[in-house]
């Protein structure tokens, strides 16, 4: 979809504005995506220059932040928007404000890379880490395709990956311990190891948000902090 669909307006400027704010959300978003295959290439990887790239493209996120805050600011200033309008600019303001966190987490696992880098060792053999890295950069993906198209269902599909994120992170941290208690040696890599994940499953719920303002936009209900069942009946009715 290349425009959402908005309230009728007597104003074109105001329905300009709208597409704007939209036009660079998902900008924002792409930018977001690719700092996060950047951080974890260079996790994965052990490569600082990849990894300083990452962290600097955090400052471009932040710009892209506060561009977008100005713009909804303005358009609630101007326009006091309505119905399906207020909806799209509050959306809007708390996505930008989850893409900025999932932005600083792709900086720390940048971080970890050149700290792994620094002892001389890599991530090799933690199988988990890869699988769940692919999993939350899927989550970002779809979490972000669902608000261009307005599919509260493909939202709904992001909140049950991250119940399946969250179990494999678990899963991967008891492994962890366990290798270190075994091996005292080994404590320095899997403490950047478990920092990592710790940051890829925030990445996790980061894009779980997204998904729950898509249904906020799309179906008018508030399902923040509710079971998944209860969720997936509102987003049917």
């Amino acid at each position: 979809m290349d425009k959402m669909t908005f309230d009728k307006h007597t104003s074109a400027q105001f329905n300009a504005e709208l597409e704007d704010a939209r036009k660079h959300l998902m900008e924002m978003g792409g930018l977001v995506e690719q700092q996060i295959e950047t951080a974890f290439k260079s996790l994965m990887e052990v490569d600082t220059d990849l990894a300083t790239r990452a962290i600097e493209k955090d400052k471009d996120v932040n710009k892209m932040e506060i561009t977008i805050d100005k713009q909804t600011t303005q358009i609630l200033a101007k326009r006091n928007p309505a119905a399906s309008d207020l909806r799209f600019i509050i959306s809007v303001t708390k996505t930008v404000n989850e893409l900025e966190r999932i932005g600083d987490e792709a900086a720390k696992i940048a971080k970890q890379a050149i700290e792994l880098a620094d002892t001389g060792s890599g991530p090799q053999g933690y199988v988990e880490l890869r699988h769940i890295g692919e999993k939350v950069r899927q989550m970002v993906q779809s979490a972000l395709d669902s608000f261009a198209r307005l599919d509260a269902e493909a939202a709904l599909s992001v909140m049950q990956q991250d119940k399946a994120v969250d179990l494999e992170y678990g899963t991967a941290i008891r492994s962890l311990v366990t290798t270190m208690m075994e091996d005292p040696r080994s404590i320095s890599r899997a403490l950047n190891v478990m920092w990592a994940l710790r940051s890829l499953e925030r990445i996790g719920d980061h894009a779980r948000n997204i998904a729950e303002q898509v249904i906020y936009l799309v179906k008018g209900k508030d399902v923040r902090h509710k079971k998944l069942e209860k969720v997936a009946e509102q987003v049917k009715k």
